[in-house]
């Protein structure tokens, strides 16, 4: 519970509906997306810049450790607290007031607490959308701290391309507000200070406010499912689709059985879309897509991705391949996650690689997985396009595991993953606590004491579910 002093402080700047103390009304911040189950000390909760700098202000003087959380849909444990009761969850979801769109720029400057699914609503009517797709629903104040990706990172980049300005507040005792709230796309004069709060986890100060890029809302799709021979002819088919298509292309995605298995078995209204119902080893989600509604005398989209199939077919790079519904098929795609939640006790990677090496690195695990664990089954997918792959792998619920089991499991992914194909242990999700000590072994000692002084130099409170020493 909050000591009464804290309460009676807290409740100046908030009013008590701004502070969340009681154990029933806390959970929702207490447990994450996926397993993780923490216990705060209180929750606080902002409605705008002003309250959160004295919030932050006020905690740092007392010594009190502060999580911030925006959605609370992270999968690594970085936005909630731990279990021993002593940290504060600053959450982000009053902070929904300032919606400010600028048609001429093509930007939008706004509160830090809206949902990713609330801005492009509001966005659609303009013919304009904030281009990261993700299957689950954040708030814009977290996607910025995690620098998220997506489905389409293909076209448009990550977060950190599509944020033009930030408003943080830093974690010192005057709650100090940093405003880079530049609209600007061209801005050359000395370190572009924003990046250093994306894809930071909020170790080093909590965004409030941002300025973030938009992209013309694409009004011609045309999708297909490619179904390549081998693993060996994925990489040739991206190439010759990105050398064929250019910039129409929009997304890559691959999709192995094992999950699509699973997404069909947990959702049964899903089309299974295969012929006789057999599901290939291998599956491509292909996407082309233009900003403009259909001219007088142009190519239909499905008629173009239709005669780039018939080239690549008679180059006998695949399979088979069809052209579909989009609906339907991001349907499946989007159902993936949950459906291989649900086949039983989940252990998540999310990694990524040089474009080259991931059906490499994907085959290798296949090969060498039933030694080292059997019954553990693998069900991946993810972004073929820019190298990103979400690496699950399912435990029969029933199975009898000893406690240090998960452990061996991560230690051994992440060391075949860094150490023999040079990739990244989180591609998307960031560091939380699940991923803080891979970050401990495989962070050079210098790039830690930078991020270290960086920590001390912005925010020197207690902030953040990440220790970046």
């Amino acid at each position: 519970m909050i000591d009464a002093r804290h309460k009676a402080a807290l409740g100046e700047i908030l009013g008590d509906s701004g502070i969340v103390a009681n154990a029933a009304d806390m959970a929702v911040y207490e447990n994450g997306a996926r397993y993780d189950q923490g216990r705060a000390a209180f929750v606080l909760r902002p409605r705008d810049t002003v309250q959160a700098s004295a919030c932050v202000a006020y905690c740092v003087r007392e010594g009190i450790a502060l999580v911030p959380q925006s959605g609370n849909t992270g999968l690594v444990s970085g936005s909630t607290p731990d279990g021993d009761g002593s940290q504060a969850v600053l959450s982000l979801d009053r902070m929904t007031q300032g919606f400010e769109l600028d048609i001429d720029n093509r930007s939008l400057r706004l509160d830090a607490g809206f949902r990713l699914s609330d801005v492009n609503a509001r966005l659609e009517q303009e013919g304009l959308f904030f281009p990261i797709d993700l299957g689950a629903d954040p708030r814009v104040g977290g996607m910025l701290a995690t620098n998220t990706g997506g489905s389409r990172f293909l076209r448009y980049g990550d977060v950190r391309r599509n944020v033009l300005g930030v408003k943080v507040v830093l974690a010192d005792e005057q709650g100090t507000v940093l405003d880079l709230m530049s609209g600007l796309r061209k801005n050359n004069t000395g370190v572009d200070w924003k990046q250093l709060f994306i894809g930071t986890s909020g170790a080093f100060g909590i965004v409030t406010e941002c300025v973030l890029n938009l992209e013309p809302l694409p009004r011609q799709v045309s999708t297909a499912y490619l179904v390549p021979r081998n693993g060996s002819d994925v990489m040739p088919l991206l190439r010759a689709m990105e050398e064929r298509l250019g910039a129409y292309l929009s997304a890559f995605e691959g999709m192995s059985k094992n999950a699509v298995s699973a997404a069909l078995s947990h959702v049964p209204s899903l089309k299974n879309p295969f012929q006789g119902g057999n599901i290939p080893h291998y599956v491509i989600l292909a996407e082309i897509s233009r900003s403009w509604t259909p001219r007088d005398g142009e190519q239909p989209l499905d008629a173009v991705l239709e005669t780039v199939l018939a080239d690549l077919w008679q180059d006998g790079a695949l399979a088979d391949a069809f052209v579909g519904p989009a609906h339907e098929m991001w349907a499946l795609r989007h159902a993936l996650s949950e459906g291989v939640k649900h086949l039983g006790r989940l252990i998540a990677f999310d990694l990524s690689f040089r474009r080259g090496d991931i059906m490499a690195f994907c085959d290798h695990m296949k090969a060498e997985m039933p030694a080292r664990f059997p019954g553990v089954t693998i069900c991946d997918f993810g972004h073929i396009g820019d190298g990103g792959v979400h690496f699950n792998l399912v435990v029969d619920k029933s199975a009898s595991l000893d406690k240090d089991f998960e452990y061996r499991l991560r230690d051994w992914v992440f060391a075949v993953a860094v150490e023999k194909f040079h990739g990244s242990f989180s591609a998307e999700h960031g560091i939380g606590r699940k991923n803080q000590s891979y970050y401990d072994r495989y962070t050079q000692q210098k790039n830690k004491d930078l991020a270290v002084g960086l920590k001390r130099l912005t925010s020197p409170g207690r902030l953040g579910a990440v220790r970046f020493g």
